[in-house]
């Protein structure tokens, strides 16, 4: 509808077409606080008035930092209402990220969840000399702060009850001002290969796609969403933000990162987003637990998983099932399955994206077994964000879907994926030169992406173009593929494949502390730090265990059987992104990597047994440091192209 071209609109129409029903919860203190849509728009009013009597017009920048709350939601639409762009950011960014992102967007107003941002933002108040204020959700800790230049949310909306009780049509008059294609938010990039650029999007950029996918999944004001993840992040902001305007169905705010599975359980969200590495965290944690259980639970919970299995196998081979399948399959349902998806915080869950990273089969074919109805997702923040969905009845572990209504894809002559669809993104932000690389003049997108279609159109990514590689025999290396059939295992939590212009392929591992945690315990190996975990040669023999699976699977793909692992290390720290080796979306950050640990690559291709190297640290509370660690170096099973049953080969120390 044109009248509705923008979210402020959408919002004052939610508000009185679903004026009482649930539009945000947030979990506080243990108690879930609901707002009505009406209560959003009154929220937001109040907000945007304040702003405007701040000062804040038309084409103004407010930044946004913090966790997924009611208030930094209310920001967002109060900032469009005026006319102005919201910019949030990730909540985990330190200051010097923060300090790039206020800069470059040129935001004068900043909203702070709580102290710790506050006192980022304070940290580079000197390198941002345009920000004029600092607004505050959570008071804690910030009575003695200058109220000149930091101020709570509450005396903002105070400030705007007082303006509108002598202009009530002010926020309304600025709404009815905006236009579908003004500028509807600016997202920051994870900036793997350097500086991140800002992702314009416009209204109806992000409404186009959101409304596709509305339609094409039924959502509607009786779904719910548990938001979790980050706001910074165009999928949040395309779920619990786009979607949930144009719906109309609820945002409920998790308590905290740590409590989200137990909030979940408790709303039972109808609508998930989650990743891979999530779900793999979920199911390690399920299968740590079983083994603490008594001999006959872990015998019934194996039993039933193995008859989801086959029953699952059947249904997507559309074989009808026997009677006593069936019956088992009821039984394990209500045995099995149900307690299972109540723990998940998936009890009412009817619809799961899943996206960012491949699925391994045997994860997609757990969660799918037990009930839980997961598809996967291709997409971008230039693509406001989805390329490709599933359908219900073409859904695959090794596909990503076909096009969504409105998208064209194609592939480019050495098989680069290119979009062109409404939700293509504006520019980049003051980045005439990024924009006009990433975007053709007619209209085509290049993702960055490099995939194929399969015989029935779906389409499979294999990596990122840039990260393509050959071996020096001409084989094709694909990095990211092998590290996320490494990080299928549980025991494995990053990857870093090695070998483009190289006889061979290597690899950096780090263990999931967690999961290698239990499994040593259950063993008997005594540990005191991640250091010392990470360097037992128990662990060693347990990845090498995992590295052999993925070599034996990568000898059965024509393309990538020459990319087999032939000598790995386990990293005596966890890649992080305060160490700047990850973005906050933990995506590697290669050309850093290959820096910070060129001695640990050298001797991975010059026959070393071990190697010795320190690198500076980031602690928690900022400080530098180093850890040094002598490395072991350990070669790998490699197999014959095409032959499982060939005996394996150790490849050369």
């Amino acid at each position: 509808m044109s009248e509705l071209d923008t979210f402020p609109k959408l919002l004052r129409h939610q508000a009185v077409r679903l004026a009482s029903r649930p539009a945000l919860m947030e979990k506080e203190y243990g108690i879930w606080q609901t707002w009505t849509w009406e209560d959003y728009f009154d929220e937001v009013r109040r907000f945007a008035a304040g702003l405007s009597a701040l000062g804040f017009s038309r084409d103004d920048k407010l930044f946004i930092i913090g966790q997924n709350r009611p208030r930094l939601y209310f920001a967002i639409s109060a900032a469009q209402s005026l006319g102005g762009v919201p910019v949030p950011t990730y909540y985990d960014s330190v200051a010097e990220e923060m300090k790039f992102v206020i800069g470059h967007a040129g935001a004068r107003y900043v909203v702070a969840e709580d102290q710790e941002q506050v006192d980022k933002v304070l940290e580079i108040r000197e390198s941002c000399p345009d920000v004029e204020m600092i607004i505050y959700d959570d008071e804690r800790g910030l009575s003695d702060y200058d109220p000149a230049f930091v101020r709570s949310f509450e005396s903002i909306q105070a400030a705007g009850a007082e303006k509108l009780a002598s202009e009530p049509d002010l926020v309304d008059r600025e709404i009815d001002r905006g236009r579908g294609s003004d500028t509807s938010v600016i997202l920051y990039t994870s900036g793997t290969t350097g500086t991140p650029k800002g992702v314009v999007l416009t209204f109806d950029n992000i409404r186009s796609i959101a409304q596709v996918c509305c339609d094409l999944e039924g959502l509607n004001e009786t779904d719910s969403v548990i938001a979790y993840l980050p706001m910074a992040w165009i999928v949040d902001h395309f779920i619990s933000y786009a979607q949930a305007h144009i719906c109309g169905f609820c945002v409920c705010c998790p308590e905290s990162p740590e409590t989200v599975m137990q909030d979940s359980r408790e709303i039972g969200p109808t609508y998930h987003f989650t990743s891979p590495r999530v779900l793999e965290n979920h199911r390690t944690s399920i299968m740590i637990r079983m083994e603490d259980a008594s001999r006959f639970k872990r015998w019934m919970f194996h039993y039933f998983l193995d008859v989801a299995k086959r029953c699952l196998d059947k249904r997507l081979a559309n074989e009808t099932l026997s009677m006593a399948d069936r019956i088992k399959y009821a039984l394990g349902r209500v045995l099995v399955y149900e307690p299972l998806k109540n723990q998940l915080g998936y009890s009412r869950t009817r619809l799961t994206y899943t996206a960012g990273e491949a699925i391994g089969p045997d994860m997609f074919d757990f969660y799918r077994s037990i009930g839980i109805h997961l598809k996967q997702v291709y997409g971008q923040t230039e693509a406001s964000p989805f390329v490709t969905v599933q359908l219900n009845d073409q859904v695959r572990s090794d596909t990503v879907g076909t096009p969504i209504e409105g998208v064209e894809v194609k592939l480019s002559a050495d098989g680069e994926v290119l979009f062109r669809s409404p939700g293509v993104f504006h520019s980049y932000y003051k980045n005439p030169d990024a924009t006009a690389a990433a975007k053709t003049a007619d209209g085509w997108v290049l993702t960055g992406d490099t995939g194929f279609f399969d015989d029935i159109g779906h389409l499979k990514i294999i990596d990122r173009t840039k990260d393509v590689g050959r071996l020096n025999n001409g084989s094709l290396f694909a990095p990211k593929y092998i590290e996320n059939k490494l990080k299928f295992f549980p025991y494995i939590l990053e990857a870093v494949a090695i070998g483009d212009s190289r006889d061979e392929v290597t690899a950096f591992v780090n263990i999931d502390l967690s999961a290698v945690g239990d499994w040593a315990e259950r063993r008997g190996l005594a540990y005191a730090s991640y250091q010392e975990l990470a360097a037992h040669p128990a662990v060693y023999e347990l990845i090498d265990e995992c590295i052999e699976k993925v070599n034996e699977d990568l000898a059965q793909d024509d393309m990538l059987a020459d990319s087999q692992v032939r000598r790995f290390l386990i990293l005596h720290k966890e890649l992080d992104a305060d160490d700047g080796e990850l973005t906050r979306t933990r995506k590697l950050r290669r050309r850093i990597i290959a820096e910070r640990y060129a001695p640990l690559i050298t001797a991975l291709y010059d026959g070393s047994d071990h190697c010795e190297i320190s690198v500076e640290v980031t602690f928690e509370d900022g400080r530098k440091g180093s850890l040094t660690g002598d490395l072991r170096i350990a070669p790998v099973k490699t197999f014959e192209k095409h032959d499982r049953s060939a005996e394996p080969a150790r490849s050369a120390a």
